[in-house]
């Protein structure tokens, strides 16, 4: 079961890059981040015709996040639940779903604010909704359940996962702060999939459409599955499709991707 999140930067304006993609690799599930439109405007019929269900949480113009899957989907969830109940958050940046597999599991998908620039409120907006994330998570592995948390995060998890750590140290993807909630997260007994197979080394997900990033590999790792332990126990792979930053019009983001043995 090849599991896989991407960034696509705009589905509708790089449709053809990202259907060539899910031709040529044929995930069994995706999670798909800022995808820049309102749920009809999400071109589902075009996933469809690959053989894919299709759970939609847009936004019109930003963020917007969507789930696809090979196999039946249920019990969808729509937005990151708040730690209140009269909360109500206008952007469109998680999506959730049981997959109807030989062993049932549960993906999410995951669009975690940027939170530039730090010391505004975008910042702390980051920060809460990690929180959030955090509070769910913690559910999630209650329940004692296989899952999957992908998506882009937003934050670069350590000095590896950054071209340049001393021209990032004001940003908020490398700000202390957003890296102790991401451990905070893995501390919960999550596994990051890319270190449990590449433990040290650079490995970048993320290239900026300016000076020349790409060609000088100025990359950063903020793309990211992260494992609950029942899904670690059945991790068998690992990939990130980097070549796809280097196709025609391709989105500053590439795939990443994992594969679980979900055998009845």
């Amino acid at each position: 079961m090849r599991i896989a999140t991407w960034n696509v930067n705009s589905v509708n304006a790089r449709l053809e890059r990202v259907l060539g993609w899910f031709e040529a690799e044929a995930p069994d599930v995706a999670v798909l981040q800022e995808i820049k439109c309102v749920d009809e405007k999400f071109p589902a019929e075009d996933f469809e015709r690959l053989g894919y269900n299709v759970v939609v949480h847009g936004q019109k113009t930003y963020n917007g996040v969507a789930l696809l899957s090979k196999f039946p989907v249920e019990d969808v969830r729509k937005g990151l639940p708040f730690l209140s109940d009269d909360e109500v958050d206008e952007q469109s940046r998680y999506v959730e779903a049981v997959i109807g597999a030989p062993t049932p599991f549960r993906v999410a998908g995951i669009y975690l604010p940027n939170g530039n620039p730090i010391g505004t409120e975008k910042f702390a907006y980051k920060l809460a909704w990690m929180e959030r994330l955090f509070g769910h998570a913690r559910e999630l592995l209650a329940r004692e359940e296989m899952f999957v948390l992908g998506g882009d995060y937003n934050v670069c998890p350590t000095e590896v996962d950054v071209f340049n750590p001393t021209a990032f140290a004001g940003d908020a993807l490398c700000q202390p702060e957003s890296r102790a909630a991401f451990r905070k997260l893995l501390n919960l007994g999550l596994t990051d999939v890319v270190r449990a197979f590449h433990p040290e080394d650079a490995h970048y997900t993320f290239w900026d459409y300016q000076a020349g990033a790409w060609q000088k590999d100025n990359g950063l790792r903020i793309d990211h599955l992260l494992l609950s332990p029942q899904a670690a126990d059945r991790l068998t792979a690992v990939g990130i499709d980097r070549a796809e930053r280097g196709k025609t019009e391709p989105s500053d983001h590439v795939p990443v991707w994992c594969e679980l043995d979900v055998a009845a």
